[in-house]
């Protein structure tokens, strides 16, 4: 893999996460919930296809986890401070 595919990867995979993460907070009123199936998405499809993911794979599928827990604390941190709509 490429660095720059690979820094690409890593920042997409975060907002992308973070972003639909943020939204599914919103909707469903549930904090922790995106984490959750992020880790079972990610679990499942390892298990299931028996993918051997390389160290490459295994960073970007983190830092999509931090985006998703990213989203978490942010829609709990906004709660703290009164916004009624998160």
């Amino acid at each position: 893999m490429n660095i720059i595919q690979f820094l690409i990867s890593i920042v997409l995979f975060t907002i992308l996460a973070f972003g639909i993460g943020f939204i599914l907070n919103m909707v469903l009123r549930t904090t922790w919930l995106p984490v959750i199936v992020c880790v079972g998405v990610v679990v499942g499809a390892l298990v299931l296809k028996n993918i051997v993911p390389t160290g490459y794979d295994l960073t970007i599928l983190l830092f999509g986890m931090a985006g998703s827990v990213m989203s978490g604390y942010t829609i709990q941190l906004l709660r703290k401070k009164g916004y009624r709509m998160f």
